[in-house]
């Protein structure tokens, strides 16, 4: 708020100042003019101060007052006509912003002088930056969404219409119903995990909070989620000290299978996993490490954000919500959520915990 007030007050100095000069810089032009006039006899300012032009109280009021309104007429002219380039600046933001408001995020406005039109042009050039990557993302988002549930859908009704024919076999027919039966938890699975993400979204405190053991709700985690790792034949190792948390027990449990089986989805077969549970001064912290595939810094850029996938190749199974569901529960618990990674070199994912 402080650094708020220094800047508009920094502003409207200039602004006075720019218009003091002005006002000022006229008097001058002025005043020296008629000196200058005077002294090579164009002009004569005895003749203009002679008994008879003078007020009723002997002083020079007549000239004097046509001189002062001369120059505040020529001052307000000169000043209305820089103002009109001083705001040059203000009229590009303007249009630029035009624009963008008619859906152009790649304009661009670059302004230089006065330290706040820099920034300005800076703040601006940064917001229009920010949006364009919104809108790449809102569409991302769409494709995603529709080929996430078209697909299952798809493949719902193409079954579906196998099944109508009587020449299958009972080994087609059950096959054909296992797959329907497949897609069915997949499209349910994945409405679940909007609905979650968005009651989440929601959620301004977090109730029901108790004492756990935080350290063994990880381990069951991992237990829960050994059916997944055993099959591509990774290694897990776990370092977890005693930790003893007040919170929600569910809630902070999505937060471990989330991570988790994305490390798991992301390790090559026969990987490693590094798990790791500390106490670390006046906080929690909780690391996973894997030797996976990592992340491009565009990647790391929107990992937290919804339905989005670094692999647009939907090679990998997701829905592109673990991760912002953690995000937002981390939040939810005061906590904060980062990543380290780097392409083809793994990822690193901390969870920080107030105590």
């Amino acid at each position: 708020m402080k650094e708020f007030f220094k800047k508009r007050l920094s502003l409207a100095i200039t602004l006075v100042m720019f218009v003091f000069g002005v006002m000022v810089s006229t008097f001058l032009l002025i005043g020296g003019s008629v000196v200058l006039l005077q002294h090579i006899g164009v002009i004569s300012l005895s003749d203009h101060f002679a008994p008879e032009t003078r007020g009723s109280n002997g002083n020079h009021i007549i000239p004097l007052f046509i001189l002062f309104g001369l120059c505040i007429l020529l001052g307000t002219a000169l000043t209305a006509f820089l103002s009109k380039k001083a705001l040059n600046p203000i009229r590009k933001v303007i249009d630029a912003t035009h624009k963008v408001a008619g859906g152009d995020f790649s304009v661009k406005v670059d302004l230089k002088g006065i330290g706040e039109l820099e920034e300005l042009s800076q703040s601006f050039n940064k917001m229009t930056q920010e949006l364009s990557s919104i809108e790449t993302l809102r569409s991302d988002f769409v494709n995603n969404f529709s080929h996430e549930f078209k697909t299952p859908i798809v493949s719902l009704r193409g079954f579906a219409k196998l099944l109508k024919e009587n020449n299958l076999s009972d080994e087609e027919r059950r096959e054909y119903l296992d797959i329907i039966i497949t897609e069915s938890e997949r499209l349910a699975a994945l409405s679940t995990n909007v609905l979650t993400l968005s009651k989440y979204e929601n959620l301004g405190i977090v109730v029901d909070k108790t004492p756990f053991r935080l350290d063994e709700q990880i381990r069951k985690s991992i237990v829960l989620m050994e059916p997944k790792w055993s099959a591509k034949e990774i290694t897990v190792n776990v370092d977890l000290d005693k930790v003893i948390y007040s919170g929600n027990e569910d809630l902070t449990q999505q937060i471990w299978l989330n991570l988790l089986d994305n490390a798991i989805k992301f390790t090559n077969k026969g990987g490693f996993i590094d798990i790791t549970l500390a106490y670390e001064n006046d906080k929690i912290r909780f690391v996973i490490r894997d030797d996976g595939s990592g992340m491009d810094d565009q990647t790391k850029a929107h990992i937290f954000d919804k339905f989005y996938q670094g692999d647009t190749s939907h090679s990998k199974t997701g829905y592109g919500l673990g991760l912002p569901l953690v995000k937002r529960i981390v939040e939810l618990c005061g906590g904060s959520v980062s990543v380290q990674s780097q392409s083809g070199k793994g990822s690193i994912f901390t969870v920080v915990f107030p105590l």
